[in-house]
C-alpha cells in the first residue's frame, strides 16, 4: 500500500492510497511522511490486524471527486464493520433507484480504499464484486471483519 499525500491549505491531506505489491509503479515518488500521515498508516496497519477502526475523513481530499462519488463515498463509509450493503441499496439510498451501476462505477475509482470501505459493499446476488486490490483480497477483508 502507498499513500500519496500533499499539503493542502496547510494541513496534509490525502491524495489517494493505492493497493498494489509493485514498488516499481511508484518510483518517482519522493519518500516522505509527516506525524498525521503516520498516525493514519498506523490506524490503516491496526484495522489490517483486526481493530475496529473508524478513520477520519477530514485527511482526505474528497474535494477531488465528483459530488456523485462523493456521495457514493460517504455512503460506503457509513457501513460499519462486520456488515455489507450492495450497489442496488447504496443507488436507492442516494434516491437514484436506477444508478447501480454508477456506484459500482464510483466505487472502483475509490481513491481511498480500506479508509472508505468500498470492499464492503457486494452485488445483490450476494458475490463480492470487484475490488481495485483484486477480488480476493476483498473476500480476505470480508471474512476478517465478519470474523470479528
Amino acid at each position: 500500500m502507498v499513500i500519496f499525500w500533499s499539503v493542502y491549505r496547510r494541513e496534509p491531506k490525502i491524495i489517494r492510497i493505492a493497493l498494489s505489491g509493485n514498488t516499481k509503479l511508484f518510483s518517482s515518488s519522493t519518500i516522505s511522511s509527516c506525524p498525521k500521515i503516520d498516525k493514519l498508516a498506523k490506524q490503516i496497519t491496526a484495522f489490517l490486524n483486526g481493530k475496529n477502526i473508524r478513520f477520519p475523513l477530514n485527511i482526505l481530499r474528497l474535494d477531488l471527486c465528483s459530488v456523485f462519488q462523493q456521495k457514493v463515498l460517504r455512503a460506503a463509509y457509513a457501513i460499519p464493520r462486520g456488515r455489507v450493503s450492495t450497489y442496488q441499496l447504496i443507488a436507492k439510498h442516494l434516491g437514484k433507484s436506477a444508478a447501480a451501476r454508477a456506484v459500482g462505477t464510483a466505487l472502483a475509482g475509490n481513491p481511498f480504499p480500506i479508509v472508505i470501505p468500498c470492499h464492503r459493499v457486494i452485488r445483490s446476488d450476494g458475490s463480492p464484486g470487484g475490488y481495485q486490490g483484486g477480488s480476493k483480497m476483498k473476500q480476505d477483508l470480508l471474512r476478517k471483519e465478519l470474523k470479528q
